[in-house]
This record gives structure tokens, C-alpha cells and sequence, in this order.
């Protein structure tokens, strides 16, 4: 197999980009690199489509191998045919080549084969050669030890026969796509667990076909079932269909009581068992794809969420009786002091702790007042605005109090990281520190914590760990390459994540930072300990010097294309210093009278463009949700109410909303637009600012229904009109109770046309990498 014009092909791509890149790949390029500084070579791939290429050639190298090692195994028996060769090479996918495999693998001896080895092969022929005839008469022709009557010999007949069924490599294909296209998935109460798993209740008389199944409903159903609440129960529709594939399959005449027995037998105890189990296998892997696309995509937004920049920040980890924890912190991250006070339940010492923020605000110049979301986030944010406006009255400048995340911020706390940074503080206070961070720069604190623990994932409990870490890695991979680096001011973790620096050079840089200062260059890069000149290409781009000797070292402009820059800069008679910012020459290049072997087009335009604006943030622009006075918690809601809230998680099926009552607030899909709306992300992204209109409030359960719709009106008794069922998620999906049939009933009659599948196909994953468009 041609590894790379199998991906070409599938990718709707020339099949020289293809090996580009992975040549690329296979030299030690990182993919932050290839995409941002090889542009010429790959044709312009950008990040998800050249992981999405690596990916696959992983999945076809596999296959390779594994075709190799079937292949000497069956050789070994010596049964490997010229026919069997060419269909294993032929093969596609690791399912159609286990299948043909099947037979030849080494198994536990089954009736199947103790019934061969009692000679009662023969009489299976017979019974399909002769369906008219009687099979007990046939039968006692075939009596032996161990199978001392003939409908002992019947069963032995019967049980080589369906091994036969269970071992057809196309048969069990053709089943088990018939079975997966066609089936639904069903699910109940199981008795006496109703009340315990009422948060499962949606599913407890639900049925809906595999094919608009969405990520997020599969791994509730697989939950619920692992906890004990639900049974689930595969439904492959009529039997009949699946009886006719296998007896016309074998060419058997079916007219025969003994043969129709047969058929279904086989079909009930292994073709529907078999295909079941990769059923349930294939669902579960395009739910995690689903769950890990959400996951990367709100780590995404959250880590390049708008950064508030350098300034002096006080940051506030809220708490009843252990108190506020509290950081302040200079321009630059800097802890100035820290302290801990007390103004909430049972100490009550409010008074004294405005007084204390004030003298603070005062004293170290707060411009901003970082509140962590959590335990008596509502109360601090009144304490801080209390204090903003004494601080105000006093003349001085008024600081901003801003709700932030504090997802993670504990386990940052305690972390060997937050140790090694912050050896003599306190665990409890490292958190505030974090919280005042993360509203600095989103991006370089967050990078310090597991990404699992930021708290913006989807049933992330549920899907493959190892999976899950490799996208969460890449997406912050890609995020802090987008982003850039500041070479005298980052942490290791940061540098860490940059392309090319490993933990190792990443604590080299800072040593050597320490040692000898801010660096002046980026050449004097080559001068850290295993900085090598490898490492020194995939990183000098994305690594930024501010304020020194070369004004290009501030830029995303890689060293290696300097001299494009000279050339480009000697062309309009200005320096290089001259040149930077220079809008009105710069939009009058063409980037063809510079491109030349080395750097093309595309390359030299990405120069023109950065010298444009040169280190320009692709983050947006810093904005702070306001929550409205007096509402603090789930009973201060009422229907009808129009508040302001930030996007703290997009799920499959919405978004959640946090408009300050310490429980987050739901905006369905079908309540995001007036339109149809497939993806919640084409709506909003997590560390948005949104206004939301509350549309239900349920207190006992403590659970909001929000609307980005603030002409909805909610319905009778406070409650919201219907917001769209499951099966309603998509046009012309079929949905529970209604849309799809009851578990365990055939399901007769012409099926409706089904949704598009929500469930991340290899398809939709090549389109959202950019392929096809």
C-alpha cells in the first residue's frame, strides 16, 4: 500500500503534499512548524489538516504491520492462497482484515470442531444438499461416540454449520454494516432504580437509530448503564432480513424446517452477538471522537481567551470560614504580598477586610480584582466592589473586580510545579495567585495545568484517556504557537509547549536566563545548553524578544527569513526599524518580486503581513461579564429575567452560562438562534460574554434553562417552551419515545430518511480538518 496516495485520496489532496509532509514529519518537524514556515512545501496544510494526515498514515502503518504478521501466521499453516493474499493486501481497515483472519486464528476447540473430528462434516453437506429429505433419517447414518442419537448428530451438524456462518469474512462484514446502518439503539429503567438514577430519567423508555445517535447521548446511555441504572438492548430490526443475507450467503433452502432453524440460530448466537459487541465498540469510538472534538474545542477558546494584559492585579480565592485567600500581583505576574482575611460567615470581619483590599489597591496600584467562580464567589464580588468604590472615593483610580475561572486552580495549588515556583507560600494561597494569573494571560498560567482539569470537557471521564491527552496536548501545542512566546518572561511549563523545546531546554532557557539575563537576540538561543540547531529552527519563530537589539526578533518572522526582510526593506529605501508598521508601503508590495527558491509566495506574504503589525495577539479584545445586583443564587431567579453571563462549557447539546448563582445555567441548542444551529460552537465559545434570557428555573434540582433568544417567551407556569428533543437536534432526526421504536420490537414497515450522523464519521472529522471544503 502506498501509504501517502491512500491519504491523498481519501483527503481529496495532491498526493505530493502529502509526502511533503510526512517527510517532514519524519525529519523532526513539528507541526506548529510545518504549517506556520513550510507553507510552500505542503501546499499550504494547515495544523488540523497536517494531524489529521499524520494521524491516518499512524492508523495505515499499522495495518501494514499487522497485515505482515496475518499473513506469516496463515503462511505458517499453510494455507495462505494466491486468492486469500490478495484480499488481505487489499484490505482497508484492521476490521475487514480481522475478518479474514478469523478463521485461521488459534482458538479454544469449540463444538464446532469437536463435532468435525466425530466425522459429522458429511452429514452438514448432506443436510444442505438434501433439504427436502428427513434430517433424523440422515442423521442415524451418523451416529457416533459422543453423539450417541441423532439429534445429538443434528446438533453437531447444525454447530458446523453456523461456525461456518461466523467465519464467512464477507458475511460477517455485509451483517455487521447492515446492523450498524440500520439499528437502534434502546434503553430502561432498570427496576427499582428509578429514583436513584432519575438524572438518567430522559432514557428511561428511549429508542433511537445508531446512525443520529450523538456523542454526547451515547456516553450518557453508556453511563447510565455502568452505574446500574439503565439497560441498554441493541436492536437490529426483523430478524427475517438478517436470516435471508445468511441463507442466501450459502445458497440454503430455507424451506427446511431443519436449515430455517439453523439460520436463525446462527444469526441469534453469533452473526447478531458478534456484530453487537462491534456495535457497541464502533458507537463508543465516534462518541469519544465526538466528546474529544467539544473538549479541544472549548480548551481552544479558553486558553485563547482575552488576555487582561500587564496589569497589577489582586486576586481573590473565596471561602466562608477558611476566609479569601488573597495574591496581589505586580504588572508583570510578580507576587507583591499575600494575607488572608475573613469577611464572610463566621467571622464576619467584613468591614476590616474592606478596609485592608483598600490599603492594598492603594498601595500597589490594583488595576484589576480577579474573584475565583466558586464557594462565596457572589459575596466576595460585593466585598471587591465595595472596595473599588472606597478606593474610588479616596481618589484613587477605581478597580475592576472580574469573576474568573478557578477550575484547576486547586490542583495547580498543589501541584510539584506550584511547589518548585512558590516553595515558602502556602498551598491554600497559591490558588489566588493562579486566579490573579490566569486574568493576566490566560494562556501562560492555564499551560501549567493538566488539561483535564480545567474543567471544559465532555463526559471526559468516559473516553480514552490516552486519546485524550494526545488532542489536549495538541491543542495547546497549537495555542501557545499561534500566540507566541515571550523569551524573558516565560515560564518553563510555557516554554515546554512551544514547537521544538523539550522540558529539558525549556529549564535550560530559564537557567540560563537567570544566569545571564534577558536575552538581547535570538541568536543568542545557540548559546543554551542542548539548544541544538534542530531545535533552534522549530522554536526561534514563535519565541519573541521585546526591546531588543534585532526589532525582528519581536516578530513571528523565522531568523531564516531575515534576508527576505533586508531585500524587502533595501527595495523601499527604509530601514528594517523604518519598515515595521509601515502600512501605506508595505500594502503596496507584491510579495512575487521577492519570492524566490527557497521562500515562495505564501511565505513572503506572511512576512509583508507581519511586518504589517508585527507580534500582533490573535486573541480578542479583553471584556468582563457583569452580573446583575441581588441575584446571587438559584432561588433569586424568575423567568423571564435578562441577564449577563460568561460561557463557561460547550457541550454537544449547548452551552452552560454562569450569571453569578454559583450553578451554572443551560442554553440548549434549539435556544441559541432562531436558526438551526448543528454545532453550539458556531454559536458561542467558552470565556464568552453573552446576554441570556432565563427561561425555567427548577430550585429543588438546582438546573436553569437559559435562552440566547431574548424574545423567547417562557412558557405556561414558568416553564419553557419545549427546547428540542434529542431526535430534534437535527433536520429530520428521529428522536426518543416517537422517533424510533420501542427496544426489542421489530421495527416493520419503509424507514424514514435518517439525520446526518452527529457523530464525528471519519468524514465530518476530514471536513472540520479542512479537507473537501
Amino acid at each position: 500500500m502506498n501509504i501517502a496516495a491512500t491519504i491523498a485520496a481519501e483527503l481529496n489532496v495532491p498526493v505530493d503534499q502529502v509526502e511533503v509532509a510526512l517527510k517532514l514529519m519524519a525529519e523532526g518537524n513539528t507541526v506548529p512548524f510545518i504549517a506556520r514556515y513550510r507553507k510552500e512545501a505542503t501546499g499550504g496544510l494547515d495544523d488540523a489538516q497536517l494531524r489529521t494526515i499524520f494521524e491516518r498514515a499512524t492508523y495505515l502503518r499499522e495495518l501494514e504491520q499487522r497485515k505482515e504478521t496475518v499473513l506469516a501466521a496463515i503462511e505458517e499453516q499453510d494455507k495462505l492462497t494466491d486468492k486469500l493474499r490478495a484480499q488481505i493486501l487489499a484490505c482497508e481497515s484492521k476490521a475487514r482484515l480481522e475478518d479474514l483472519y478469523l478463521p485461521y486464528k488459534k482458538r479454544r476447540k469449540t463444538k464446532a470442531d469437536i463435532a468435525r473430528e466425530a466425522g459429522l462434516e458429511p452429514l452438514t453437506d448432506q443436510l444442505i444438499e438434501n433439504p427436502a429429505a428427513d434430517p433424523d433419517k440422515l442423521a442415524e447414518q451418523f451416529v457416533t461416540e459422543g453423539f450417541a442419537e441423532p439429534k445429538k448428530a443434528l446438533e453437531g451438524a447444525r454447530a458446523i454449520l453456523v461456525d461456518r456462518f461466523a467465519l464467512d469474512a464477507d458475511l460477517v462484514g455485509q451483517v455487521r454494516e447492515k446492523f450498524f446502518d440500520e439499528g437502534a439503539l434502546g434503553a430502561q429503567a432498570v427496576e427499582g432504580k428509578e429514583a436513584e438514577g432519575a438524572k438518567f430519567k430522559d432514557y428511561f423508555d428511549f429508542s433511537e437509530p445508531f446512525d443520529t445517535l450523538p456523542s454526547h447521548r451515547i456516553l450518557a446511555l453508556l453511563r447510565g448503564e455502568s452505574e446500574g441504572v439503565l439497560h441498554l438492548n441493541l436492536d437490529a430490526g426483523e430478524d427475517a432480513a438478517y436470516e435471508g443475507i445468511i441463507a442466501d450467503r450459502f445458497d440454503l433452502d430455507t424451506s427446511s424446517a431443519w436449515l430455517a432453524n439453523a439460520v436463525h440460530w446462527g444469526w441469534r448466537t453469533k452473526l447478531y452477538v458478534s456484530s453487537s459487541l462491534d456495535v457497541r465498540m464502533r458507537l463508543k469510538e465516534r462518541a469519544e471522537e465526538g466528546a474529544l472534538q467539544v473538549f479541544a474545542t472549548n480548551l481552544r477558546d479558553v486558553l485563547l481567551a482575552a488576555p487582561a494584559g500587564q496589569r497589577a492585579t489582586l486576586g481573590l480565592d473565596p471561602g466562608y470560614r477558611n476566609g479569601v485567600k488573597c495574591a496581589a500581583l505586580d504588572a508583570t505576574g510578580k507576587v507583591l504580598d499575600t494575607t488572608i482575611i475573613y469577611p464572610h460567615q463566621p467571622q464576619n470581619q467584613w468591614s476590616q477586610a474592606v478596609r485592608e483590599l483598600a490599603t492594598w489597591c492603594a498601595q500597589h496600584s490594583v488595576d484589576l480584582m480577579a474573584i475565583g467562580n466558586g464557594t462565596a464567589s457572589r459575596e466576595t464580588e460585593k466585598l471587591a466592589s465595595e472596595v473599588a468604590d472606597l478606593v474610588a472615593q479616596a481618589g484613587g483610580a477605581r478597580p475592576t473586580p472580574v469573576v474568573v475561572s478557578e477550575s484547576g486552580a486547586s490542583v495547580y495549588s498543589a501541584s510539584p510545579l506550584a511547589a518548585e515556583e512558590f516553595p515558602d507560600m502556602d498551598v491554600s494561597l497559591r490558588g489566588a495567585v493562579s486566579i490573579a494569573r490566569r486574568l493576566q494571560d490566560p494562556l501562560a498560567e492555564l499551560v501549567k495545568i493538566d488539561p483535564k482539569a480545567i474543567g471544559v470537557g465532555q463526559y471526559q471521564h468516559d473516553v480514552n484517556q490516552t486519546q485524550l491527552a494526545r488532542t489536549l496536548d495538541a491543542v495547546v501545542e497549537d495555542a501557545v504557537n499561534g500566540v507566541g512566546v515571550d523569551l524573558n518572561t516565560a515560564s518553563v511549563p510555557l516554554l515546554e509547549r512551544v514547537a521544538g523545546v523539550n522540558s529539558t531546554i525549556a529549564g535550560n532557557i530559564v537557567a540560563y536566563r537567570n544566569e545571564h539575563g534577558s536575552f538581547a537576540s535570538r541568536k543568542e538561543l545557540k548559546k543554551v545548553p542542548r539548544l541544538g540547531p534542530k531545535a533552534f529552527e522549530q522554536s526561534a519563530g514563535f519565541l519573541r524578544i521585546t526591546g531588543g537589539t534585532d526589532p525582528l526578533d519581536t516578530s513571528a518572522v523565522h531568523p531564516e527569513a531575515y534576508p527576505i526582510v533586508a531585500a524587502i526593506a533595501k527595495s523601499t529605501g527604509l530601514g528594517i526599524g523604518e519598515l515595521i508598521g509601515n502600512s501605506r508601503v508595505l500594502s503596496a508590495l507584491n510579495p512575487q518580486d521577492f519570492a524566490d527558491e527557497t521562500f515562495g509566495v505564501p511565505t513572503v506574504t506572511d512576512i509583508i503581513a507581519e511586518l504589517d503589525k508585527p507580534g500582533r495577539d490573535p486573541r480578542p479584545e479583553f471584556k468582563t461579564a457583569t452580573f446583575r445586583e441581588g441575584v446571587n443564587k438559584v432561588s433569586d431567579l424568575t423567568p423571564g429575567m435578562i441577564l449577563e453571563g460568561a460561557v463557561t462549557n460547550v457541550a454537544a447539546f449547548g452551552a452552560f452560562v454562569d450569571v453569578g448563582v454559583h450553578q451554572d445555567g443551560l442554553v440548549h441548542v434549539s435556544a441559541m438562534s432562531h436558526k438551526f444551529v448543528s454545532d453550539p460552537h458556531e454559536v458561542v465559545r467558552s470565556g464568552e460574554v453573552v446576554k441570556v434570557k432565563v427561561m425555567d428555573v427548577d430550585v429543588q434540582r438546582q438546573r436553569i434553562s437559559l435562552s440566547l433568544r431574548l424574545d423567547d417567551e417562557p412558557g405556561e407556569d414558568g416553564k419553557p417552551a419545549k427546547p428540542g428533543k434529542p431526535g430534534k437536534e437535527a433536520k429530520g432526526g428521529r428522536g426518543r419515545k416517537g422517533g424510533g421504536k420501542k427496544p426489542n420490537k421489530p421495527r416493520g414497515g419503509k424507514r424514514g430518511q435518517p439525520a446526518a450522523p452527529q457523530g464525528g464519521s471519519m468524514a465530518d472529522a476530514l471536513r472540520k480538518a479542512g479537507f473537501g471544503r
